[in-house]
């Protein structure tokens, strides 16, 4: 299902009970924040404030904080719907056809693969104004936490393109505004806006950026998704809402963005200009250090008429973040199981914020096949940022935290089944002793083969015999403990 723009969403987080309206006045200072922190600690709804102080504009928050919600932004019943589809899209592709009947019956498929593809129109409700002398003083920009540097633009679709080839690249980088025409652009150098940027530096170019706020949910998840580089986003996005993304070109840049987007800020990011960035209060629960980052320069901004300015807070979890995590978990699914069939399941829980613990079940067929795996993943795009990956059996609930535990503790001996390895870490980990590089761990809680060293007969697991279970079930209302 495709949401026509954010609109759309909204009222269908209203029709489902998803949605708390609030008129009563409140600062984006702190004060937003500070609600939205409660209401997703006690897993609440979607906020739209409506009397923002210091702007015409309502603020929507908490839009993704929820599993039923993510699900809803991107209109399935459930985030393995979408896995799924990706499994029918990779056996198409990994298949030949043997005659032309099997030609004919993938033809439909690959036809609708190929309109995800996103196209070009003439006009857009995201220009329905236009303000070529702007001030981002006019948005309704939260500042979330009382350490912040200021206030943070946090729920951005960034567009740029890389100048060798023209590929467009969607991140969410956050924007710390500076100043009505200027905002720090958050690029960390894994990134492929960083990339682009770096390239257009070489050159002695100013690299053109355009940030989306609103639009499809779609549109901004897939910004957030670790797609291998190079791999458009807005066919992602059409991927996931089965329609293709509609474009409008910018005003004053060589970019398109979303026609139905709420509001458009147009720009360019300076190849020289560094400025300080931060601290602010992140999804670790800390606050990241500041840094110098690249200067973002306003030169224009569009938006409908009556606009909405989407945003999120970040912080120790559970927030709306851990939602879009979860997402990616269930969606990259199948594409890591395609790589390393013998995965059964993989969990991020949110207590790791996404990038610092993995928990993977397999099918184990030799010794040594945990390390196998773990070194896989840290090989894999932002897997490499994995500082602690568990590796259990097939039969163990990865997505039951206590079961994996359980595994940890009673299946590891610290000397023989621990991993220790040096490599690339996300700038967000304070615990590192330099910033982008230090350690990682795996764990190998697998029951262990005389192959690996064990040179003890491995105990059963204590379970109750099938035809008990089986018993108790059927006399079980007879026993009164209902």
């Amino acid at each position: 299902m495709a949401y026509k723009d954010l609109r759309e969403f909204i009222d269908r987080l209203e029709q489902e009970g998803e949605l708390k309206r609030i008129d009563v006045e409140v600062d984006p200072e702190l004060e937003i924040a500070e609600i939205t922190d409660r209401v997703s600690k006690d897993y609440g709804p979607a906020l739209l404030f409506k009397n923002v102080k210091g702007s015409d504009m309502p603020v929507l928050i908490n839009a993704f904080g929820s599993e039923k919600r993510m699900n809803m932004s991107l209109g399935v019943n459930k985030l393995d719907d979408i896995a799924q589809d990706i499994i029918d899209i990779i056996e198409i592709a990994d298949s030949v056809p043997k005659s032309m009947l099997d030609k004919v019956k993938i033809l439909p498929r690959l036809a609708e693969i190929s309109s995800f593809m996103p196209r070009i129109v003439k006009s857009g409700i995201c220009q329905e104004v236009v303000d070529k002398n702007p001030s981002l003083d006019k948005l309704p920009v939260l500042k979330c936490w009382p350490g912040d540097a200021g206030r943070f633009i946090t729920l951005p679709q960034v567009y740029s393109k890389d100048p060798e080839n023209g590929k467009r690249n969607v991140g969410m980088y956050r924007l710390q505004v500076f100043d009505g025409q200027t905002t720090g652009m958050h690029w960390h150098m894994h990134h492929d806006g960083a990339s682009n940027y770096r390239k257009n530096c070489d050159r002695g170019q100013p690299t053109e950026v355009a940030v989306a706020l609103g639009g499809d949910p779609a549109i901004t998840y897939a910004a957030t998704a670790p797609l291998p580089k190079d791999i458009d986003e807005l066919i992602f996005a059409g991927f996931l809402r089965k329609q293709p993304v509609d474009l409008v070109r910018c005003k004053t840049i060589d970019l398109e963005v979303p026609a139905d987007a709420e509001i458009i800020i147009e720009g360019y990011v300076d190849p020289v200009e560094r400025r300080l960035e931060g601290p602010f209060g992140d999804h670790t629960g800390y606050y990241s250090l500041a840094d110098e980052y690249p200067v973002f320069h306003v030169k224009c901004i569009t938006h409908r008429k009556n606009p909405i300015y989407p945003t999120t807070i970040v912080g120790k979890p559970p927030q709306e973040d851990c939602y879009l995590a979860l997402a990616t978990e269930r969606i990259f699914l199948p594409l890591l199981k395609f790589q390393l069939p013998e995965v059964v399941d993989m969990h991020l829980p949110m207590e790791g914020v996404f990038h610092n613990c993995v928990l993977v079940s397999i099918r184990k067929s030799f010794p040594g096949h945990a390390r196998k795996v773990m070194s896989s993943l840290w090989g894999m795009g932002q897997m490499m940022f994995a500082k602690f990956i568990v590796v259990v059996d097939e039969d163990v609930n990865v997505q039951n935290l206590s079961e994996v535990m359980w595994k940890v503790f009673n299946n590891v001996d610290p000397r023989r089944d621990t991993m220790i390895i040096e490599g690339p870490l996300d700038v967000l980990d304070h615990s590192a002793p330099l910033p982008y590089y230090g350690s990682k761990m795996g764990f190998d809680a697998t029951k262990k083969w005389r192959a690996e060293g064990h040179n003890r007969e491995w105990p059963e697991d204590i379970r109750m015999s099938e035809e008990i279970i089986a018993l108790v079930e059927k006399k079980w209302s007879e026993y009164g403990i209902d």
